[in-house]
């Protein structure tokens, strides 16, 4: 068994494989029950799931888990992630969990995990509950089993916090909205909430069957709904992700805006009416540069992290900021949701949207992306780049070549067994220059 089962966004693997099969999921919420509800009196945990057809099989097994620890178990359903965080905390839970794998494919499902003040559990808690899977459970008395009950209505009162989060006036007459919910957990929520504001919304990938999570839609593969703004000349397209903590937005000309765009939109907006903390936002070390140079322009500062919102998120608690995210659409807005939330993000964009009364492709157009490329390689045929002091002066040589105009980055996956290659250049003919460059020094030779 791996010393750590966690990776950058919680546990994550493929279904009925090792850890999301229901013999290591049990353990996992065994572990879970003893490392977090040792000195905790009747401890409450939450469970939200996405669409995929095996939340059913990863659901019952953390439920008999934490009910064999003594703990209370409140099953929430189909749901956003963003409104576990939410329901953690309001709900007075000790714990928080969200089944579901984000933006990957049905075949795989993964475990998030929420503190009581719904933020992702900290990296030594993750630590200590991989080191007691190791060890025999400490099962309760029958006297002191737990129990298993479901909520109702969670998603009514997550719709109207996240409807908080704008002023009461804004209203969306007068707009027609593509509401690409990637057949996820959003299917129901966005299209709803978007309608009481009184949008004319074309609902798309809103018919989960278990297996058709994030399949041609949603926002890793949003070409569908790019051609749906067109073709019913939609005045904006909004794109989640399975459990809808990510979203991009889609232009009247079809043209996406992904984190980054919108983090210098939101910064722009926030700083001009003084609600940007220290005028400063964060972002991870993926973010475009010309976002940063953007920033510098405004007056905004720019602190990077490594990959994750898990990094995003503990950098703006210890600095008292309030936005931050990713490229991938990963945002959190801190003043409302302590989680990426894509259904908040577009409440906030389209905020922006009406009261600057200007289309989308003006509202978006702040600066021009370096052109980037992300290249995943199989880490079994990756050089060693971390410890081989031979591969990691070649690539340093590469990167002080690019004179400032560029950057590379390659780190391991969290989530996948894949080496990420990211490299970026002011010029288009130098990117693939470079990445041929990079490719030739990164993979083994046969």
């Amino acid at each position: 068994m791996a010393a750590n089962i966690f990776g950058t966004d919680g546990i994550r693997g493929r279904t009925n494989n090792y850890p999301i099969d229901a013999e290591t999921i049990l353990k996992i919420a065994l572990s879970t029950g003893h490392v977090i509800g040792k000195n905790l009196k009747s401890p409450k945990v939450l469970i939200g799931k996405d669409t995929r057809r095996s939340g059913y099989m990863v659901e019952n097994a953390l439920t008999a888990g934490f009910i064999s620890m003594g703990w209370e178990v409140n099953l929430l359903g189909p749901l956003p992630t963003p409104a576990v965080s939410f329901l953690t905390k309001s709900l007075r839970a000790d714990l928080g969990i969200m089944i579901s794998a984000s933006h990957n494919p049905y075949e795989d499902n993964g475990i998030k995990f929420f503190d009581n003040d719904g933020l992702k559990i900290d990296t030594k808690i993750e630590g200590e509950i991989s080191k007691q899977m190791g060890n025999k459970p400490q099962l309760v008395v029958p006297s002191e089993l737990g129990r298993a009950s479901r909520i109702n209505d969670v998603l009514g009162r997550y719709t109207e916090f996240a409807k908080i989060s704008i002023p009461a006036s804004l209203t969306l007459n007068g707009m027609k909205i593509v509401a690409d919910c990637a057949n996820g957990a959003a299917y129901k929520i966005l299209p709803q909430i978007l309608s009481e504001l009184g949008a004319e919304v074309v609902s798309f990938a809103v018919n989960p069957d278990g297996f058709n999570i994030n399949e041609d839609c949603g926002s890793t593969k949003p070409e569908k709904a790019q051609r749906a703004v067109l073709e019913t000349g939609a005045d904006l397209g909004i794109c989640l992700d399975g459990d809808a903590d990510r979203v991009l937005f889609i232009d009247e000309q079809g043209l996406l805006a992904n984190g980054d765009q919108v983090l210098g939109l939101l910064a722009r907006a926030w700083m001009n009416k003084n609600l940007l903390n220290k005028n400063t936002v964060v972002a991870t070390i993926m973010s475009n540069l010309a976002l940063e140079l953007y920033l510098a322009k405004i007056g905004v500062s720019l602190i990077r992290t490594q990959v994750g919102d898990k990094n995003v998120s503990k950098c703006m608690n210890e600095e008292g900021l309030n936005l931050g995210g990713e490229q991938s659409g990963h945002l959190i807005l801190a003043d409302y949701s302590n989680a990426g939330d894509g259904l908040i993000t577009s409440l906030q964009v389209l905020n922006v949207l009406v009261e600057s009364q200007k289309k989308a492709s003006e509202v978006f157009d702040l600066f021009k992306p370096f052109p980037q490329s992300l290249i995943n390689i199989n880490a079994q045929k990756c050089n060693d780049f971390e410890k081989n002091e031979k591969i990691k002066n070649m690539l340093e040589d590469v990167q002080h070549s690019l004179n400032g105009r560029g950057r590379i980055l390659i780190r391991k996956s969290g989530t996948e067994d894949v080496v990420r290659l990211m490299v970026e250049h002011k010029e288009k003919n130098k990117l693939q220059e470079t990445i041929d460059t990079c490719m030739s020094i990164l993979k083994k030779k046969n």
